[in-house]
């Protein structure tokens, strides 16, 4: 081989070298890289590109929509397998205008501004915003980011966790759809739910099937669900229910506020207090601080532990104070007893007293109605403890054919009947006999007891003034008896026929033939007669009240 022979070979098999050198780092670069990125496989819409150049440092980083590639510590590609993406590693960052993102590795598709990134994702912008994540695929037509796997959104004093996000930076809205939580760190409460809807500028949120909403008071739950991380309201939108210690709230349609604690719920909200009473509305106000509620239109207030039901047009229910009343066409039924009592009233109201006694109280144009007893008064008071039902000012009671009145009407029930009733304060009884005739008595106190719905006894004490017609036997009537004393006590047989009556110490007194009775003689002074009052039925407790007992009614 001739010396210019040799520096060819030489030359030649230097240039191999080179080439082989060179083949084998392409091999090495080529064979590093993971599978197909999944960007590329959803369809990142670039064009094929003949030449990969790096990001220019001085380029404005507040193009629109645009990415820059800020760091790596390694940078692989290979325009022979994909002209698309370049292959990132270690310390990576990029830019979009103010928004910064982080990983470990990544594809980066330069002109269509996407990229896959992997390993310790994070994203942030200013200080209002940061995503972690295990995966990113950033789509920069669409300008959406799907963070998948162990995704944290911090916005301010709000937190989303969650496995599936895809955040729309353009509107800076995000959707979960794999189980998602958002906390409240600001209010202490938590939502959870299977899909949602959270707005980054208008802090709504959105919240759909299996919702939840904790915190160390109450728990909501339902399907459908609109909160304010802003204002801390909860918007109710479908059925919900409300669980705490004090009560459980059902409702469909309204708004809590979990900052203020307090609800305005509509569409027959319930409340079921732990007390046993139950507050039902058109429209349901709710404080939780206080402990109280206010209902209106169509109100229903049930204490099922108690045997009363309260319902009207405006109701309030406080649970700490075990209060609750009701107005506007107010109407309460106490079925303690075997017999029902209807009873209406401008007010009614449950209260517990300072000796733990439950009460039901009246006010104002009372009339109740039950099978065995009506009555009419100005205000009324029923005593669980000793079952005593008072009736104050102007009181009237029926029973059958017999009408006792007076200032103040104390009646004693007994499981279905009336066993026992006082009048301390003047009492007037009437007994209509037929036609215009009436037994009358009256006395400064007056006691009365009955027996299966009759009375067996009376006793009066002072100023005692008698009319009566005694029975013939032949059933007919053709005498009056008036006769006045200090003392009297009757006794009388079932069927209230006459047994003893026993007056003293002085009785003064007279027998009138019929025939012979004037007008003015069949009637004591105080005598009314309030039959056009009395309650007939359940309903005609809402009929027309008693204005002034001492100034109205029938004489005779």
């Amino acid at each position: 081989m001739s010396k210019q022979q040799h520096k060819r070979f030489c030359g030649l098999h230097t240039l191999m070298g080179v080439l082989v050198a060179l083949f084998c780092f392409q091999f090495v670069a080529w064979a590093a890289q993971p599978q197909k990125p999944r960007a590329a496989r959803a369809g990142a819409r670039a064009k094929h590109v003949t030449r990969i150049t790096p990001q220019i440092p001085n380029a404005d980083r507040n193009q629109r929509n645009k990415v820059f590639l800020e760091n790596a510590d390694v940078l692989l590609a290979d325009e022979q397998r994909s002209t698309d993406y370049q292959v990132l590693r270690g310390n990576v960052r990029f830019r979009r205008g103010d928004m910064f993102m982080f990983c470990d590795s990544a594809y980066f598709y330069d002109k269509t501004s996407s990229l896959d990134a992997f390993g310790n994702v994070r994203m942030t912008q200013g200080d209002t915003l940061q995503v972690t994540a295990d995966v990113l695929h950033y789509y920069g037509d669409d300008q959406v980011a799907q963070l998948r796997h162990n995704v944290r959104l911090e916005n301010r004093t709000t937190t989303l966790l969650t496995d599936s996000l895809d955040y729309e930076i353009s509107s800076n809205v995000g959707y979960y759809f794999n189980r998602g939580t958002i906390v409240d760190n600001k209010n202490n409460t938590e939502l959870q739910s299977e899909f949602g809807r959270y707005e980054l500028d208008t802090k709504q949120a959105e919240f759909s099937t299996n919702v939840h909403l904790i915190n160390d008071q109450y728990e909501m739950s339902t399907n459908l669900l609109r909160y304010n991380t802003a204002t801390h309201i909860a918007n109710i939108v479908d059925e919900t229910i409300i669980v705490s210690d004090s009560n459980t709230i059902y409702t469909s349609n309204g708004w809590y506020n979990t900052s203020a604690n307090d609800a305005t719920l509509y569409e027959r909200a319930q409340i079921n207090a732990k007390d046993g009473k139950t507050l039902v509305g058109d429209t349901v106000y709710y404080n939780r601080n206080r402990n109280y509620g206010i209902a209106r239109g169509d109100v229903v207030i049930t204490d099922e532990n108690n045997k009363v039901i309260l319902d009207g047009d405006y109701g309030y229910h406080d649970e700490t104070a075990h209060y609750s009343y009701v107005t506007g066409h107010a109407r309460a039924r106490e079925f303690s007893q075997k017999d029902t009592i209807y009873l209406h009233a401008d007010t009614l109201c449950t209260l517990v007293n300072a000796d733990s006694v439950r009460l039901l109280r009246a006010f104002n144009g009372v009339r109740f109605f039950r099978s065995d007893l009506q009555g009419v008064c100005d205000s009324l008071q029923l005593s669980e403890a000793d079952s005593i039902l008072n009736l104050y000012k102007d009181a009237i009671l029926w029973s059958d054919e017999r009408q006792i009145s007076g200032a103040e009407i104390n009646v004693h029930l007994n499981d279905s009947t009336a066993d026992w009733a006082t009048l301390p304060n003047f009492g007037l009884m009437v007994e209509h006999i037929g036609e215009d005739y009436f037994d009358q008595l009256s006395g400064k106190r007056m006691k009365a007891f009955f027996e299966s719905k009759e009375l067996r006894r009376l006793e009066v004490d002072g100023n005692v003034l008698v009319i009566m017609y005694p029975q013939e036997k032949d059933s007919t009537y053709n005498k009056m008896v008036s006769a006045e004393s200090s003392y009297l006590n009757l006794m009388l047989k079932p069927k209230q026929e006459i047994d003893k009556i026993t007056m003293w110490p002085e009785v003064n007194g007279k027998v009138i033939p019929l025939y012979l009775l004037r007008r003015s003689e069949k009637f004591l002074p105080q005598f009314q007669w309030y039959e056009e009052r009395r309650p007939k039925s359940p309903s005609d407790i809402f009929g027309r009240t008693l204005d002034n007992a001492s100034k109205g009614g029938n004489e005779l």
